[in-house]
């Protein structure tokens, strides 16, 4: 068995021996990404500890945070929608970071964290989708490419027993990140001064794009990793 961390959600991920193990590789972006990350947020996740919140806890934190984040969306309240955003990623980050600390990751919490991330995905993008400021296309358009980015990966990683799929030009976080800049300058910037729409909307536009990007270039990993192998 090996045991790995979701660097894009945060949660543990336990699974078989990887095929990926075989592949000579030098370490990704993403992967060394993943290195800076626990390396410097454990610490964090011991204080986590000290407080009695456990990895689980942090997760059902995590989701109520982007469902407070997806009413303000909805509301049109932008400034508040962008600071649960935040939340929700901050206490994503420290569930991995809990887990990691205490060596608390469990099978069942690693999918119950990437769940949740799900979840999280769709209250946080419906309510933009539904507070008008983005035209309703965009939204549905940024939600399934963030959740076929994902699936591609989870698919990847559970019957392709591939040990970590995080590959592509995007990242869950960065494509948290440009939502938040793309909220931040519609409050800062007159609506239309894009010529097609607001800034939001531009931002979902290059998340949806991003995320089909990535899904395809994690095919293409996988291929090049099982090749034609009918096993694994």
């Amino acid at each position: 068995m090996s045991v790995s961390i979701d660097a894009e959600s945060g949660g543990v991920y336990i699974g078989a021996v990887s095929v990926q193990e075989k592949h000579d590789s030098a370490p990704t972006i993403n992967q060394r990404k993943r290195q800076w990350y626990e390396e410097t947020f454990i610490v964090l996740g011991r204080v986590c500890l000290k407080l009695h919140l456990t990895p689980n806890i942090l997760t059902f934190i995590s989701l109520g945070c982007a469902v407070v984040s997806g009413i303000y969306f909805w509301r049109a309240d932008m400034l508040m929608g962008v600071v649960w955003m935040l939340a929700t990623a901050f206490t994503d980050m420290l569930d991995g970071s809990t887990a990691r600390a205490g060596n608390l990751g469990t099978v069942f919490g690693g999918i119950l964290d990437h769940v949740f991330d799900r979840y999280g995905e769709f209250f946080i993008l419906a309510g933009i989708t539904m507070s008008g400021a983005v035209h309703p296309g965009w939204g549905l358009f940024a939600l399934f490419g963030m959740l076929i980015a994902s699936y591609t990966r989870a698919a990847a990683e559970s019957m392709g027993k591939l040990e970590n799929c995080a590959v592509g030009i995007m990242g869950r976080l960065e494509k948290f990140l440009l939502i938040i800049g793309g909220a931040l300058t519609e409050i800062w910037l007159p609506v239309g001064t894009w010529p097609k729409g607001g800034w939001l909307e531009f931002a979902l536009i290059v998340v949806g794009v991003t995320s089909f990007i990535t899904a395809a270039q994690r095919l293409i990993y996988t291929k090049k990793v099982l090749g034609d192998r009918k096993s694994v």
